[in-house]
């Protein structure tokens, strides 16, 4: 069992979302988020009969099909709930803002809800000498988790904990070593 990057300071919730595609017509097929505490929350979303596009370059990269969406999935109105229930008056980021967004907004708007929470792109956390080294901290710490999987939740964990070693120079330079 691996142990996770340190970080120091607060750190803030990260959210990402899983899609059917990659362009037009894509919709939010996994949403997950991190806390700042560190507890993780994903869930699948049912897509409705009238989401029909579907990217196979986009299922092999998360790994999810059509047909697992509709077996385990959760309704549009239940994650959209479960967002504001979770996530209500916080300010959350993310790394694609503009597909997140969209991806988002397409969920309440399906839900006949409006989000709760605010979403910024993480890169407003981001200092310009930072900026540099973040593709490269990113995979640090996916490669230091030994995450293999391409997915919301997992995904949101790797953006958190690099942000937070770019916050601690000596942390990022020098990982803890997987026990």
């Amino acid at each position: 069992m691996s142990s996770a990057p340190r970080t120091h300071g607060p750190l803030p919730c990260v959210i990402d979302v899983e899609a059917s595609g990659f362009g037009r017509g894509s919709y939010p097929i996994e949403v997950g988020f991190v806390m700042p505490d560190g507890e993780a929350v994903c869930t699948l979303v049912r897509p409705p009969a009238h989401w029909t596009h579907w990217d196979g370059r986009a299922e092999r990269l998360h790994g999810l099909s059509r047909e697992l969406l509709e077996q385990r999935g959760r309704d549009p109105e239940e994650v959209a709930q479960l967002l504001n229930d979770r996530l209500r008056g916080c300010t959350v980021y993310c790394d694609g803002w503009a597909h997140d967004y969209t991806w988002l907004a397409m969920l309440f708007h399906e839900a006949g809800m409006h989000p709760a929470f605010t979403l910024k792109h993480l890169h407003e956390l981001i200092g310009e000498d930072d900026a540099p080294r973040w593709d490269h901290t990113c995979a640090e710490v996916r490669a230091h988790l030994q995450l293999t999987r391409h997915r919301a939740s997992s995904d949101a964990r790797v953006l958190q904990l690099a942000l937070g070693q770019l916050r601690e120079p000596v942390a990022a330079a020098t990982l803890p070593s997987a026990s």
